[in-house]
């Protein structure tokens, strides 16, 4: 199957909030979030000859999106910025919510606690993912999926009292 740019770019565009928010969940600064956004991108279109449509779009994205990201955290350096696909893909702003900023910004400084895995199972929950397909994403089984959303849950809800901030 030919892969075209276009299309590459296309579907890149329709599902940049995956993008978004794995960045956000793993990188605490712009400059951070912006290197692991670029470097998502770069993996997906390296990635993307690969990609056979058997899933979605999204779903194969998610995958890619935090195994990068996982990756990306571990090394902790910069990686280049890739220009061809920076120009049509700069990491885009986020609105400023005054009434929601307080909140977010407390659990995000819960989520930088977590580790790597942590902070994927709560992306794939707040992303709405069942059970079954956070297990998959991860390569784990559902129990397992089960038992350690449920323990990262906990955990969070310890940061944030640690905060002395309840939701």
């Amino acid at each position: 199957m030919a892969h075209s740019e276009t299309e590459f770019l296309r579907l890149i565009d329709e599902n940049k909030g995956i993008i978004v928010k794995v960045s956000r969940m793993y990188m605490d600064d712009h400059d951070g979030r912006q290197d692991l956004y670029q470097e998502i991108v770069y993996q997906l279109w390296k990635s993307y000859p690969t990609f056979k449509q058997q899933s979605k779009f999204s779903t194969w994205m998610y995958r890619v999106a935090l195994n990068t990201a996982i990756v990306f955290l571990k090394k902790e350096k910069k990686h280049q910025i890739y220009d061809s696909l920076q120009e049509r893909h700069d990491f885009p702003e986020e609105a400023y919510d005054s009434e929601k900023d307080e909140q977010l910004k407390i659990f995000y400084q819960a989520v930088h606690e977590l580790n790597a895995i942590e902070k994927a199972l709560i992306f794939l929950f707040l992303e709405g993912q069942s059970h079954r397909e956070i297990a998959a994403h991860l390569g784990i089984s559902e129990v397992n999926a089960r038992v350690k959303l449920n323990r990262t849950k906990e955990r969070i809800q310890q940061i944030i009292k640690k905060y002395n901030y309840e939701f």
